[in-house]
């Protein structure tokens, strides 16, 4: 089981090097686009933080507060960056973009400093 959990964190992860990355080319090049590495990273990391979160909460020691508010992080990005890529947009709002890289960033932050 342990090998299980590693494994899924370890997807988790790549999931938040896709979106961080894809968020970080977008912003180098000036496009100001959402990507599908974008769309794929926040869907793992969505599927793989659900059932993190269901192994955590069986083992009975989990933060459910920490773990709400990143559900709640990640479900917002989601849909900010799903719905520009569904939708095809050549280019996003200036303050979407920058809000959903901001978004990212705080996301990571209560991951790595709420303990």
């Amino acid at each position: 089981m342990e090998f299980v959990h590693l494994l899924l964190r370890y997807l988790h992860l790549l999931g938040f090097a896709a979106v961080f990355g894809g968020w970080l080319v977008s912003l180098l090049s000036k496009k100001f686009n959402f990507n599908a590495a974008m769309l794929w990273g926040i869907a793992t990391q969505l599927a793989t933080g659900i059932v993190l979160y269901g192994i955590v909460a069986a083992d009975g020691d989990a933060n459910h507060a920490k773990l709400g508010v990143k559900f709640l992080l990640a479900l917002m990005l989601a849909v900010m960056i799903a719905i520009p890529v569904w939708k095809k947009r050549e280019k996003v709002a200036a303050g979407h973009f920058y809000a959903t890289g901001a978004l990212i960033a705080v996301t990571a932050g209560v991951a790595v400093f709420w303990v």
